[in-house]
């Protein structure tokens, strides 16, 4: 019997650590992992804040460090986990880089990329959502409650 203690709740936890280390520096709160063989090939975390970059998704910063991790822009045997359901815009990203399967925490019911009726995930990409989705969620709804206060 073969023990595997790599599993999405394993990776998932660690993009929950990089969507902490955003909240650190107030940020909203994603994290996002690259995986390829079992192994954390990059992480990052939103950056739209300290660079003045709407598109600074923590998304759109780990496939730009997995790409360059690999030499190559596509990623077609990588797992991607992030903390909240990519954007249209992720997504949209997320179709050229040839994923082999996106991991999402919390569902964005506003502007994840499942709100709109056209794919725009590759359809060789399999998606699993919902994975440790509470504790995704509460951080998100932390930190935007502090932001009311």
């Amino acid at each position: 019997m073969e023990i595997n203690p790599f599993t999405d709740e394993y990776f998932m936890k660690e993009a929950l650590k990089e969507a902490e280390k955003a909240m650190y520096i107030d940020e909203v709160p994603v994290g996002a992992v690259v995986v390829c063989d079992n192994q954390i090939i990059a992480r990052a975390h939103n950056y739209t804040e300290a660079l003045n970059d709407v598109t600074a998704h923590a998304e759109m910063q780990v496939f730009t460090s997995a790409a360059d991790y690999l030499g190559g822009k596509y990623l077609k045997e990588c797992t991607l986990y992030v903390t909240l359901e990519p954007c249209v815009m992720c997504a949209g990203a997320s179709y050229w880089t040839h994923l082999k399967k996106i991991v999402f925490g919390a569902s964005d019911k506003k502007r994840g990329f499942s709100s709109i009726k056209e794919t725009i995930i590759h359809p060789k990409t399999e998606v699993v959502k919902g994975i440790l989705d509470e504790e995704c969620a509460k951080l998100l709804k932390d930190f935007f409650k502090k932001k009311r206060q």
